[in-house]
């Protein structure tokens, strides 16, 4: 019997993210398209970072393979917390020593290259042809389904070969969902990136210069069935999490006048039907978010938007994130680039989410509120160019408008797209002016909105720990953008807690557990609890267990700042 692994080396794409904790489409669709012309292959799945941590599967679990399909594509350079997608070199100590299986490498790498980091030209494998029998330049999950017709012989089919349309990935995504069960973050921990359409509408005028979707063409939406149907399956598979994120507008959804307009108009009933649908699916998920929405259709279409905007916060779960692609504010650099909006639109989409999404949700965060990527490095760009982007953050917060999170890149300058003509000699003239930009944002704009969308108090529900430094666990929510939040004292990694927070960094928060078990909890944690200190808490640890709150006052030095404490604790044995 055929055995195939599936190597996850994380996929960053503008329409798609794959590092944990969110697993990408290509893997859920590549195990579907196996399992449906083999149903009874066996089909191991392995995130580079297992790899990582138990080298010794290349030789028990690699070697004897028939057929290893690796995924990768780094083409938004990222920060991570829990994983970092492959870089070329590791896979090739991966895959060299391998004789026996045939060896495919699939995802944006195949057809672009590998991203390293922002402001670098992607790199290829070292001795790519010696390493790699085949790299597919298509749709992996149609060209792997031809391969199996074909036997495995990779020269018989056309490794470049699309979907004709979206409906010919619906199967393969419902009996790929099984797959989700081999996820390390399965069940609670994992999010699930789900695909509405590809191909962008501003495709009509080559859209932003530095992208990769505009060259997919036309869009192509999935119908709602099929959206709904393969939510359905992973949900029947444990699945509680998941995103609409894979498309690079949602508030285009089915829009009307895709193809004629470069901005078409929002179709309202399109995205209550997708939700109201969702949820009837996955009537007791955990997390439904999404990602990117178009500026520049919200700036023209507020009254459709407004309504698309109500419509995600009925079926949603708060903490929801609509990234906004800004790039840039300087208007020579928006010209030059084709960017979606200039400054009076992206304020007005702004204002918009604020005036629906600000609210406090039930996890502790604003129901849904816009994120703002900038990217370095797009032509026309000079150093007036980041006067422009601070003035604009600086008025944001002058103006008590809300943004969730801001992301500051330097761009990939990718095959076969406009930026490549440019490549990356702007990032690399522009290195300073890029870095006191950040710099800039991190100390004045950065701890201010969080302070604002945040209050010292605030408590944040289900708060999933993910590793420790140190004496210091730092965990996050499930959902778009999580918030790092740093726990004083070292819990099991994988549980999770609600966090009372105590203070603010400048792109993360600090707090506690809801409560604090007094009696049980480590020096550090009631070292962290307001008021404490490091003198009370050596009081406190040796005067425990309290049998009450009565006890607990009668140790301090200070009635009222010891009743101040009484909120955050409990005197559980």
């Amino acid at each position: 019997m055929d055995t195939i692994i599936i190597l996850d080396g994380y996929i960053d794409e503008p329409t798609c993210l794959g590092v944990p904790p969110f697993m990408s489409t290509y893997p859920r669709y590549i195990a579907g398209a196996i399992w449906k012309k083999l149903p009874n292959t066996t089909i191991f799945y392995y995130t580079i970072d297992q790899v990582r941590k138990q080298p010794d599967l290349i030789s028990k679990r690699f070697a004897d393979a028939t057929l290893i399909i690796v995924i990768a594509g780094m083409m938004v350079p990222g920060k991570y917390l829990s994983g970092y997608p492959i870089h070329p070199n590791e896979l090739k100590k991966i895959l060299k020593p391998l004789s026996k299986p045939k060896k495919i490498l699939c995802g944006s790498a195949a057809t672009y290259g590998f991203g390293i980091s922002g402001g670098k030209k992607t790199e290829i494998i070292p001795d790519n042809n010696e390493i790699l029998d085949a790299s597919i330049t298509g749709d992996p999950e149609i060209v792997i389904s031809k391969i199996i017709d074909q036997n495995f012989d990779f020269t018989r089919v056309d490794l470049s070969e699309k979907r004709k349309s979206a409906e010919d990935i619906k199967d393969f995504a419902i009996k790929g969902a099984k797959i989700v069960n081999q996820h390390p973050y399965f069940p609670h921990q994992l999010i699930i990136e789900i695909e509405t359409y590809r191909g962008c509408p501003r495709y009509i005028t080559g859209g932003c210069s530095f992208c990769l979707e505009p060259k997919k063409g036309i869009p192509d939406f999935r119908s709602i069935n099929s959206i709904t149907n393969e939510i359905k399956a992973l949900y029947n598979q444990g699945i509680r999490s998941f995103r609409i994120g894979n498309q690079p507008c949602l508030f285009s959804y089915q829009a009307k006048h895709i193809g004629k307009k470069e901005f078409p108009q929002p179709n309202p009933d399109a995205l209550e039907d997708l939700f109201s649908t969702i949820r009837t699916v996955a009537p007791n998920l955990d997390t439904l978010h999404i990602d990117n929405v178009n500026p520049g259709i919200i700036a023209r279409y507020p009254e459709e938007s407004e309504k698309i905007a109500k419509t995600i916060i009925s079926y949603h779960t708060s903490g929801d994130v609509a990234a906004f692609g800004v790039e840039s504010i300087d208007p020579k650099v928006i010209k030059e680039n084709n960017l979606k909006a200039n400054e009076n639109e992206l304020l007005s989409a702004i204002r918009l989410f604020n005036k629906i999404g600000r609210k406090q949700g039930s996890n502790g965060l604003p129901e849904l509120l816009p994120g703002l990527n900038f990217i370095s490095g797009l032509k026309g760009e000079t150093k007036k160019t980041f006067e422009y982007n601070i003035k604009f953050l600086q008025n944001i917060v002058k103006n008590d408008l809300l943004i969730r999170r801001i992301n500051i890149r330097q761009v990939i300058p990718l095959p076969n797209t406009i930026m490549e003509e440019t490549g990356n000699t702007l990032v690399k003239k522009h290195k300073r002016y890029f870095s006191h930009f950040k710099y800039q944002v991190k100390h004045s704009i950065d701890q201010p909105l969080l302070q604002k969308l945040i209050p010292k108090g605030t408590t944040l529900t289900d708060v999933f720990f993910e590793l420790w430094k140190g004496k210091t666990t730092f965990g996050r929510q499930i959902g778009s953008y999580p918030l790092l939040v740093g726990i004083p004292g070292n819990f099991p990694i994988g549980s999770k807690k609600d966090i009372t927070i105590t203070d603010h960094g400048y792109r993360s928060v600090t707090g506690i557990p809801k409560p604090v078990h007094i009696n049980k909890s480590q020096r550090e944690t009631i070292q962290a609890i307001p008021g404490i200190g490091k003198k009370r808490t050596i009081r406190i640890l040796a005067n425990r267990p309290f049998a009450n709150k009565q006890q607990f006052i009668k140790t301090f030095d200070d009635v009222t700042v010891a009743e101040s404490i009484l909120k955050y604790l409990s005197f559980d044995q």
